[in-house]
Order: C-alpha cells, then sequence, then structure tokens
C-alpha cells in the first residue's frame, strides 16, 4: 500500500525527458510535468509536491496541491456519475477526480448530486491504499456552522446547500452558515445532496438553526387566473388590457370568464411579481416581461 498518495511529500529527482521529470522517494517513482516548473530541475535536486495516482492509474506529484485533504475537508464540484460507483468531484488536478462511493450517497438515486452539485468531503484511504471523498458528518457541519440568533431572520431568502436528505425533511447549509431544516410538507419536489436551492427562512429552532421553507408565499405562487392573464397581455401587440380592479364585473366575466374577486386576486399576483402595472386605465405587461 503506498501511504504517501494524498499527502506532501518531499521527493529527489532522479531523470527526465522532453515533458517530464521523473522524481522519487522511498523506492517510488512519480512523474512531474516540466509545465509546472519555470526554472530547470538538476539530477539529484529535491522537490516537495502532492503525490497522487491519476486516471490511467501513474504516479504523479504536482505543485497545486488541493483544499481537500485527510481531515481536512473542502467543497469540491460534482463533474460526472457513474451508476454502479458513486460520483465524482473535482480536486483541481487536470488528470484526477476523486470518487464519492455510492455507499455514502442516498439510498434513492435520484437524490444523487448532478454535476454542477458541489459536496464538503476529505480524503479517505481504503484498504487498497486507493483515494476516495469522505462526506463531512453531522459533527463536522456543527463544527463549521454559524448559530443563527437574529430573529430579522425569519422570512428573509437564503442560498442553502443542501448536506442530508432525509425521509422527514432535508438539511441544509445555508450561504452564511446557518444549520437549517426544511420539513417534507415545505419543498414541491425533494432535492438532491449537494444541491444548491432557494429556500425562505420560516423560523428559528431553540438550537439555533433555521427551519426553511421552499415554497413560495402565497402572493408569489402564481395562479391560473393569473396566467392566463399574464398571456393574454403577452400576446397583445400593445401588451395593454383596459381591465383593472375598478372595472366593472359583468365586463371581467365577459372578457376573462372569472369572477371579479379571482381577477383582483389575478392582478395582486401578477403586480407583486412586478410583472405588470395597474393603470388607471387597465393593466400594462412591464418591459422587461414583454415577449
Amino acid at each position: 500500500m503506498n501511504k504517501q498518495l494524498g499527502t506532501v511529500i518531499t521527493t529527489t529527482v532522479t531523470d527526465e525527458n522532453a515533458t517530464e521529470y521523473f522524481v522519487q522517494s522511498e523506492g517510488l517513482t512519480y512523474s512531474l510535468a516540466k509545465s509546472e516548473i519555470k526554472k530547470p530541475l538538476k539530477l539529484g535536486s529535491t522537490f516537495r509536491g502532492f503525490a497522487y495516482e491519476n486516471e490511467q492509474h501513474h504516479l504523479r506529484i504536482t505543485r497545486q496541491i488541493p483544499a481537500i485533504g485527510f481531515d481536512q475537508y473542502g467543497w469540491g464540484t460534482v463533474v460526472s456519475k457513474k451508476f454502479g460507483l458513486g460520483v465524482f468531484v473535482d480536486l483541481g488536478l487536470p488528470d484526477k477526480d476523486l470518487a464519492v462511493s455510492m455507499d455514502d450517497l442516498p439510498a434513492m438515486r435520484s437524490l444523487w448530486p448532478d454535476v454542477g452539485d458541489q459536496l464538503l468531503v476529505a480524503l479517505r484511504r481504503d484498504s487498497k491504499g486507493r483515494l476516495w471523498g469522505e462526506l463531512a458528518d453531522e459533527e463536522v457541519f456543527k463544527a463549521i456552522s454559524q448559530p443563527a440568533t437574529n430573529p430579522k431572520l425569519k422570512n428573509r431568502t437564503v442560498k442553502a446547500r443542501v448536506i442530508n436528505p432525509k425521509k422527514m425533511g432535508t438539511q441544509v447549509l445555508t450561504d452564511q452558515y446557518q444549520l437549517g431544516f426544511i420539513d417534507r410538507s415545505e419543498v414541491e419536489q425533494e432535492p438532491r445532496l449537494g444541491e444548491l436551492i432557494t429556500a425562505r427562512i420560516i423560523g428559528i429552532r431553540p438550537n439555533k438553526t433555521v427551519y426553511l421553507s421552499m415554497r413560495p408565499r402565497a402572493y408569489e405562487a402564481i395562479s391560473d387566473d393569473a396566467e392566463m392573464i399574464y398571456r393574454t397581455l403577452a400576446m397583445r401587440a400593445d401588451h395593454f388590457l383596459p381591465y383593472n380592479d375598478h372595472s366593472d364585473p359583468e365586463a371581467i366575466q365577459t372578457y376573462f370568464g372569472i369572477s371579479k374577486s379571482q381577477f383582483k386576486r389575478a392582478l395582486g399576483n401578477l403586480f407583486k411579481r412586478h410583472q405588470i402595472n395597474i393603470t388607471a386605465t387597465g393593466i400594462q405587461l412591464v418591459e422587461d416581461q414583454r415577449e
């Protein structure tokens, strides 16, 4: 087993060719790209770098030290998935991605991270000396999190990273590093591990973590009536309709096929989403909404 893999080691230059130096440590030979070196290395000189095995199973060494190490957690971006194995995250190396085993991923494959999602991982070595990504556990996230103590956080919309999708709900870490929980009743579709979501803080828990919701506020959930009015405005050349909340109920019923109360709720919905302007003579689609 090569215990040097995944660590920074000191080596001795033993040979070179047109594109690479060859360096040795403890009887093992690693290749080093000459493109990394500004000044030529001499035979017998020392070089210190990160040792790893690339995708072709060749021993390599580099000055590009990853932010991820043993007991050193860092965010890695998912670059690929492989059924039966797991997902791969970018280490910052040109010819090596780090595998996270499917054994450490959610049982439901729909909750696996997708390409572009991010995971907080450290290095671990298996019994054969191979490097894997080890997902941060609850204790790690507790250690790096910040307490939620400001009551003004309530109703604030935040970005959050999914760190543990569970049956009863989803655990997240907000962009301000506060731990949060989203109950299953507060999501329309269960988010993936590593996914970056937008959610609203709906409460602060006694343990100084936050409750969040991914459901829109009532006025943000566009209704079928609002969608119908929006599409009607979008299709008109002037993007204007001579109806507003003061219009005659029968005229509204005749033109839109809905009651005046439904019409007013739909207008309020569109107005609060900044999709229309309401004037004394009617409703106008705002400029950046026009097709």
